[in-house]
C-alpha cells in the first residue's frame, strides 16, 4: 500500500479511523502500473454501510478478476473526516492504493436509495471531479452509476456520464474491452460514450433531450445523438448458477451493519406486491441450485471466518430448495457454532421445523411484514395473505418458543382510510391474543411486539406509479391515530418514521431532469448524508423548491394521468406498462393477482440472447407452466 493520503495525526482525531485505511483481509492488491483500467467503485454512504452490501462485493471481485483492471473502493467520509479533509485540502482517495479518485479511469456509483443523491454530489466535490457531466475534461474519470434507483435515472441525469441499467454481471466485459482500446488510441470521452451507447443496458443521458408541455408534464423524450437508442433495455443474468460470485469477500476491520456470509438464493420475486419496486425490477425469477449455494458457502466460510450465514433474496421463504439447503448447512456448520438466518419471513409460510433448524445455534426474534392492517388493504396492494394465515403463523411461532416479534406495515397506501390505520393496532392486538392462547408451560415468558409503520412512497415502474402520495401533514395525522390506537395494546411498541424524509424520497423517485437543479441547490446549501436522520434538513428542500419556482405537489401529491409520459418511459425494465396498468385497475377493484407459482400474469417476455419467436423465456416460473 502506498503512503496514506490522510496523515496519522488526522486519523487519530476522527471516529472509526479504519474506515479510511484499507488493508483488510481479502483486499485485492495490484500494481496500478500493471493494469490498463482503474475503476473507483463508490458506495455513497459510510464504510460501515457500504461494506455490508452484497452487490459491492460482487462487482469488486468480478472487476478485479480481470488482469487488466484494478477496482478499488471509496466511501463517503463521516462528517468529522470531511471537515479535516476540507481544512487540509485533502482529496477523497481509494482504500486500496490511497490514490486520489480523480486520477482513475472510472468512478462508479451504486444508487440504492434516492436520499443518497446529495451525497453523490458531495463525493464528486470532495474528489475534485467536475459536478456536471458537460463540464468534465478529458483527464477526468468517466462517471457512471447502477443500482435499483437508476431505473429512473432522470433526476441525476446532469451529473452522470452513463447509467448501467440492470444486473452488473452482464455487460461490464464489453464496456471495459471497448474502453481499453479507446484509451490506447487516445480517444475522447464523448467518442467512448458514443461507442457504448448502442449496448443494451447503457444509457447516456447527454444523448437525449426532453420537451415539456405548458403544464410541466413531459411532451416527448428525444434522441439527439445517432448512436443512442430510442429505448434502453435493462439487462439481466440468464443463469445465476454460472454468473460470478465472490468466494473471497473482504472482511472489514470494524463491525458493519451485517458481519456475515451472505448467500443470494435467487433473484426476482413471485409475489407481485403492487407497491414493491424491487419485486418487479429484479424479475425474471432465477434461482441457484442447492449444490451451487453450498459450493459458494463453503468457500466464503473458509475465506472469511464469519459466524453467521444469511440467506437473502426478496422473499427467501419462496426458495424451492430452502428446506434442503438449510438442512445441509446446519448439518455441516452447527457444531462450529455458525448460525443461519433469514432477513424476514412471509408469515403464511412460517415453518416451525424450519425455524428451529435455522436458529438452533441462537434463537433471535422473528420479523413478519403484513404491510396492511385490514384485509381490504392487503388485497388492494396484492399482499396475497389472509388474516387467518397471519394469526396462524404467529401462533405457531409462539408455540415454538418465540416471544419477540417485529411487524412491518405501511401507511398512506392508495385507497386507505382511518379505519385501515386503526386496523394495524387491531391486528397487533389479535396477534398478542394468539400468544396468550398458548398454554403457559408451552410458551416463553412475556411477549414483545414491535410495530413499525413506514410512510408509503409511490415508486416508478409499479402499479402505483400514477398515484398521489400523502402530504407530510397527512402522514403525521395518521401516525397520531396509530400511536393512540397502539397504546391500548400493552405488549406492543410503535416505531414511526420521519414523514418528511418519505416526502422527499417520493419526489426523487418519480422526478424528471428539472429536479437535478434542486438536488444541486440543496447540496450547495450544505445537505449531505441525508439517509441519516440527524443530517436530513427538510427546510433546505422547501427553500430550493421556492427559489426555483417549483412545487413539491407537482411531484408527490399530484395524481398522474394514465396516458402521461413518465420521465423513465424510455427505459425498458422488462415489466411492461400494460401489465402495470392492469394491476392498477385490479387494485382499485380490490382484486388479487395470484403469485407466479400459481399463474403467469404476463408481466414481461423475459427473453434474452436468442431473438427468434421460439426463444425460451429466462423466467423459470414461466418455463414451468
Amino acid at each position: 500500500m502506498q503512503k496514506r493520503m490522510v496523515p496519522d495525526y488526522i486519523l487519530k482525531q476522527v471516529e472509526k479511523p479504519v474506515r479510511y485505511t484499507g488493508g483488510e483481509y481479502n483486499m485485492v492488491v495490484k500494481n496500478p502500473k500493471d493494469v490498463d483500467i482503474r475503476f473507483a467503485l463508490c458506495f455513497p454512504d459510510v464504510y460501515d454501510i457500504g461494506m455490508s452490501h452484497l452487490g459491492l462485493q460482487i462487482l469488486y471481485g468480478m472487476y478485479n478478476a480481470r488482469e487488466d483492471t484494478y477496482c478499488e473502493r471509496v466511501f463517503s467520509p463521516w462528517t468529522d473526516m470531511e471537515a479535516k479533509m476540507r481544512e487540509n485540502d485533502i482529496k477523497l482517495c481509494t482504500l486500496e492504493t490511497q490514490d486520489e479518485v480523480k486520477n482513475f479511469d472510472f468512478l462508479g456509483f451504486s444508487f440504492l436509495y434516492e436520499m443518497c443523491y446529495t451525497n453523490v454530489l458531495n463525493i464528486l466535490d470532495l474528489s475534485g471531479v467536475s459536478m456536471y457531466s458537460k463540464d468534465r475534461g478529458e483527464d477526468e474519470p468517466i462517471v457512471c452509476a447502477g443500482g435499483p434507483c437508476v431505473n429512473n435515472p432522470e433526476p441525476m441525469a446532469d451529473f452522470i456520464d452513463f447509467f448501467y441499467i440492470g444486473d452488473g454481471e452482464v455487460k461490464y466485459d464489453e464496456i471495459f474491452d471497448i474502453y481499453k482500446v479507446h484509451k490506447k488510441n487516445g480517444g475522447k470521452r464523448k467518442e467512448f460514450l458514443e461507442k457504448i451507447a448502442h449496448i443494451d443496458g447503457i444509457y447516456v443521458p447527454a444523448f437525449y433531450d426532453v420537451d415539456y408541455n405548458e403544464d410541466d408534464t413531459i411532451k416527448s423524450i428525444n434522441v439527439i445523438n445517432e448512436n443512442a437508442k430510442p429505448v434502453v433495455n435493462r439487462v439481466f443474468v440468464a443463469d445465476l448458477n454460472t454468473s460470478y460470485y465472490s468466494e473471497k469477500p473482504i472482511v472489514p476491520f470494524l463491525e458493519t451493519v451485517h458481519n456475515r456470509v451472505t448467500l443470494e438464493v435467487f433473484r426476482g420475486c413471485i409475489r407481485g406486491c403492487r407497491f414493491c419496486n424491487p419485486g418487479l425490477m429484479y424479475r425474471p425469477i432465477r434461482s441457484k441450485t442447492v449444490d451451487t449455494l453450498m459450493k459458494q458457502l463453503e468457500a466464503q466460510v473458509k475465506n472469511t471466518g464469519f459466524e453467521e450465514i444469511s440467506l437473502v433474496s426478496l422473499s427467501t421463504s419462496d426458495y424451492s430448495g430452502l428446506n434442503e439447503l438449510s438442512n445441509r448447512i446446519m448439518d455441516k456448520y452447527s457444531k462450529e457454532h455458525i448460525s443461519l438466518s433469514l432477513p424476514s419471513l412471509r408469515v403464511d409460510e412460517f415453518s416451525l421445523e424450519l425455524m428451529n433448524k435455522l436458529q438452533e445455534v441462537r434463537k433471535s426474534g422473528l420479523t413478519f411484514a403484513p404491510e396492511a392492517g385490514t384485509q381490504r388493504m392487503r388485497d388492494i396492494i396484492n399482499k396475497g395473505i389472509s388474516e387467518e394465515e397471519i394469526l396462524s403463523g404467529c401462533r405457531l411461532a409462539f408455540e415454538g418458543g418465540w416471544n419477540r416479534v417485529k411487524l412491518y406495515f405501511m401507511m398512506g397506501l392508495p385507497g386507505e382510510t382511518d379505519e385501515d390505520i386503526v386496523g394495524i393496532a387491531e391486528l397487533t392486538k389479535k396477534i398478542v391474543g394468539e400468544y396468550f392462547k398458548v398454554p403457559k408451560d408451552k410458551r416463553a415468558n412475556g411477549i414483545s411486539v414491535n410495530v413499525s409503520a413506514s410512510c408509503f412512497v409511490p415508486k416508478h415502474n409499479t402499479a402505483f406509479q400514477w398515484e398521489s402520495q400523502n402530504t407530510y401533514e397527512e402522514f403525521e395525522r395518521k401516525q397520531r391515530i396509530l400511536k393512540d390506537a397502539i397504546r391500548k395494546v400493552k405488549q406492543a411498541t410503535y416505531r414511526y418514521h420521519d414523514a418528511r424524509t418519505s416526502v422527499i424520497e417520493g419526489i426523487l423517485t418519480r422526478a424528471d431532469r428539472k429536479v437535478g437543479k434542486l438536488i444541486y441547490d440543496v447540496w450547495k446549501s450544505g445537505a449531505k448524508l441525508e439517509a441519516w436522520s440527524e443530517y436530513f434538513d427538510y427546510k433546505k428542500w422547501i427553500e430550493a423548491f421556492s427559489e426555483n419556482n417549483m412545487t413539491m405537489e407537482f411531484y408527490n401529491t399530484r395524481k398522474r394521468e394514465i396516458d402521461e409520459i413518465m420521465p423513465w418511459d424510455h427505459i425498458n425494465v422488462g415489466v411492461n406498462k400494460k401489465f402495470l396498468m392492469r394491476e392498477k385497475v385490479k387494485s382499485q377493484l380490490g382484486e388479487v393477482t395470484r403469485n407466479c407459482k400459481e399463474m403467469c400474469a404476463g408481466c414481461g417476455d423475459w427473453k434474452t440472447g436468442d431473438e427468434s419467436e421460439n426463444a425460451k423465456s429466462t423466467c423459470e416460473m414461466k418455463n414451468k407452466k
